[in-house]
């Protein structure tokens, strides 16, 4: 069982996920690669005390890079779109 910390990473605050959370209150989060639906769920409302009325998640592939003659690679990494229940805010994302 992980703790609800080890869930989610950071906040990924981008022009793309403020347009979600006016229209939509839709909030974007990084979270840990083996983590579900269920989890993100219960970490969102545990660290924020707020309702959740659904999560999606999306994988992304890490990509190839170039330092010079080496190649390297980024790691993979998921990323949640956390749907808030109407009249939910978390305050972290309200200044931004």
């Amino acid at each position: 069982m992980m703790d609800l910390y080890d869930v989610i990473r950071v906040p990924r605050i981008t022009e793309k996920g403020a347009r979600l959370k006016e229209k939509n209150n839709v909030l974007t989060f990084e979270v840990k690669i083996d983590a579900n639906k269920v989890q993100v769920k219960k970490a969102i409302e545990g660290i924020f005390k707020v309702k959740v009325a659904g999560v999606t998640t999306v994988k992304n592939a890490g990509k190839n890079k170039r330092v010079g003659q080496r190649l390297g690679r980024r790691s993979d990494w998921k990323k949640a779109y956390v749907t808030l229940k109407p009249g939910e805010k978390i305050d972290i994302f309200e200044g931004a």
